[in-house]
């Protein structure tokens, strides 16, 4: 049955008008005056008619400037089944990451009167479950799977409003823009792609009025997060398949910069680019969308979608399980190899703190890699986890982020979660007001998470936090304000968190030692500094600045190093990492007996293989005709295979070498696999 026009709907002029309700509070008669004195071209000023909130007024606005025709009874909706089977496949990740949230809500909902939605990026419905009676009444409006939902369509509704502004929306009854959806009520909120931040699609509870309550909405974001964390999940697993059809692949460029493309054609994981030979660094960011890749593409089409600057040496097709799951394009390069200049990142000295510039050294791809997800993380404000082994630098990254921070005078504050006893930690974050425990300051005292406002907290050793505070830490990045310990009231604060650890986190998940959801929340951006065995050609480099800086401090003259001391410099594990080799540089210049460093003013530890191998290198270095160097090889990878139980990844890294080096030592030497 159709509703009256609201040019037709007449209100008694001897009824007194109720006092304008707070901008937090509903009333139907009043948001209903607003609606029609914003569709008839009215103004809102007079206070008693602009109840409404703010968003809603906004979202009216917007859809009276997109010509939306207020007496619509329905929206529209993708008829033909083809266009929807298309639209659902291209959405499948999506769907499958929502499918345990919805299988877990779906018995709650089935006597509810209510139904959840999921839709794509572009406000169509995808997916729908629910109480059965309130999915047969959308089918009225087109809410239901391919109704489409964006402002564009239907004005203003909790679908197309979460899409428009990127935040949780709840828009109830009248509030609605079009006339024949006031009959419900709605909350959506955005889905975020876990590895860009864009926002792709939406999650929304809908159903008759009398469902209405405001925590509604926080169902709906459990719900969204869920999926994100779930898509996650999948976007790691799709890394490392294609990582592992990369590295299985017959072709082998070892000269050529390497671009890994996802099945949509996102940058998933470059190597060797020298962007001085390419494109600006921004054009080729992990994570930067290169061409909108599909499966019927021939490697024609996809050199064509290239952007034109960037010359291809080769295309491989990356399949698994029989679909195009990516392609790796191997780069030409304009100039020659020698033309490459060393790598450095400076990081000038923060004001008014006594502490040298900082540099950061390093031409290999993982370290250029790392640098520029730092910069990225930086300019987009979100949280940071640095991860990798004691002395590779992470603190270094953790500052690189600091100093690409827009103001010049945003705090630095760090906190070791690991010195502090875990009676403390919660007083030394969030603060603490007078009397709050034995020993409380008087006057009490701001925590870390204050004195870093407008700037970067620094947690190292983030893996150590007690259990029980962690979600004390995620509601505090949640709401992006703190408590104080002993005090109610609310502090707001606006802090980038970079948080640092050399444990592996994924692991401390699966064993309850870390909460899943502080993992997903602290590692928006995920940064691995690698090891020092993993650099190449850094180490000396690395060699050559330590030793300038020691040269300078000393005031002593440069130390000259013997080939076969480079050699050996360039084979030795490193366990120490950076931090190990500067170390090893400061003692050579206290220490050495002459200008040229030789094997003698070495370490025993450098002069011996990775422990746990199995065998030593004096045979190497004596000359020992008898040693079979295939069969050490072949032993070493065995011993390390067994040692790491087959995790070839950390194999290559104990022997220190890339993965598809093991991949071709393994395959030479019939090693099997398992």
């Amino acid at each position: 049955m159709g509703r009256t026009s609201y040019f037709q709907r007449t209100h008694k002029t001897n009824e007194p008008r109720t006092p304008a309700a707070p901008l937090t509070e509903y009333c139907e008669g009043q948001t209903r005056q607003a609606w029609e004195s914003v569709i008839t071209g009215q103004s809102l000023a007079e206070p008693e008619i602009a109840p409404v909130r703010n968003e809603i007024v906004q979202s009216w606005q917007r859809s009276l400037r997109m010509g939306v025709d207020a007496k619509m009874q329905h929206s529209r909706k993708i008829g033909a089944e083809e266009d929807l089977h298309r639209l659902r496949r291209r959405n499948a990740s999506l769907m499958q990451a929502a499918r345990a949230a919805f299988a877990r809500l779906a018995p709650h909902l089935s006597e509810a009167k209510a139904i959840l939605l999921l839709t794509d990026s572009n406000g169509v419905i995808i997916d729908a479950i629910g109480d059965h009676s309130v999915l047969d009444e959308g089918q009225e409006i087109h809410l239901e799977i391919g109704g489409v939902w964006n402002e564009d369509a239907i004005g203003t509704n909790g679908i197309g409003t979460a899409l428009k502004t990127g935040k949780p929306t709840y828009v109830h009854a009248a509030e609605h823009f079009c006339q024949g959806v006031q009959a419900w009520t709605c909350a959506g909120v955005p889905i975020f792609d876990p590895f860009d931040r864009t926002v792709i699609g939406v999650v929304d509870l809908s159903g008759p009025p009398d469902i209405f309550r405001r925590h509604n909405i926080a169902l709906v974001v459990a719900a969204a997060r869920e999926i994100e964390i779930a898509l996650a999940e999948q976007q790691r697993e799709e890394r490392t398949l294609l990582l592992e059809a990369f590295l299985n692949s017959d072709v082998s460029r070892p000269g050529n910069g390497v671009l890994l493309l996802d099945k949509v054609g996102r940058i998933l994981y470059r190597r060797g680019l020298d962007d001085r030979l390419h494109l600006p660094r921004s054009d080729l960011a992990v994570g930067k969308q290169l061409l909108a890749l599909n499966a019927g593409m021939s490697d024609g089409d996809i050199v064509a979608a290239l952007p034109p600057e960037l010359e291809t040496d080769g295309i491989e097709r990356l399949e698994f399980e029989g679909r195009l799951r990516g392609a790796a394009l191997f780069l030409k390069h304009s100039q020659p190899a020698h033309a490459r200049q060393e790598e450095t990142v400076r990081i000038r000295p923060r004001p008014n703190v006594a502490e040298d510039e900082i540099i950061i050294v390093g031409n290999a791809p993982k370290m250029l890699e790392a640098i520029e997800l730092a910069e990225r993380a930086a300019a987009a404000g979100v949280t940071v986890l640095i991860q990798g082994e004691t002395g590779t630098g992470k603190e270094l990254f953790a500052r690189l982020v600091h100093s690409r921070l827009t103001r010049k005078e945003a705090p630095y504050v760090t906190v070791n979660c690991a010195a502090i006893s875990k009676e403390l930690i919660g007083a030394e974050l969030f603060g603490h007001v007078e009397g709050a425990f034995t020993g409380a300051l008087r006057g009490g005292k701001a925590g870390k998470f204050e004195q870093a406002d407008g700037g970067v907290l620094c947690l190292d050793e983030i893996g150590d936090m007690p259990l029980e505070l962690q979600p004390y830490l995620l509601r505090a990045l949640e709401q992006r304000a703190v408590y104080r310990i002993g005090d109610s009231e609310r502090r707001p604060v606006n802090v980038q968190l970079v948080a640092m650890t050399n444990r592996n986190l994924r692991d401390d998940v699966e064993t309850g030692r870390f909460r899943r959801d502080l993992f997903y929340r602290i590692g928006i951006v995920a940064i691995e500094v690698p090891p020092l065995r993993e650099r190449g050609t850094d180490i000396l480099a690395l060699l050559e600045h330590f030793n300038t800086c020691f040269t300078q401090r000393f005031d002593s003259a440069r130390l000259e190093f013997s080939s076969q001391v480079l050699d050996r410099l360039q084979r030795y594990h490193w366990p120490g990492n950076v931090r190990e080799l500067r170390n090893l540089v400061e003692r050579l210049h206290l220490l050495r007996r002459s200008g040229t460093v030789g094997l003698s003013d070495l370490p025993a530890e450098i002069l011996e293989t990775p422990s746990g191998l199995g065998f030593s290198v004096s045979a190497f270095d004596s000359g020992d005709a008898a040693v079979n160097l295939e069969n050490v090889e072949d032993q070493a990878i065995r011993r390390a295979m067994a040692a790491e139980n087959g995790n070839l990844t950390r194999v290559a890294a104990r022997l220190g070498i890339s993965r598809p080096t093991l991949y071709r030592k393994i395959k030479q030497y019939g090693i099997p696999r398992d």
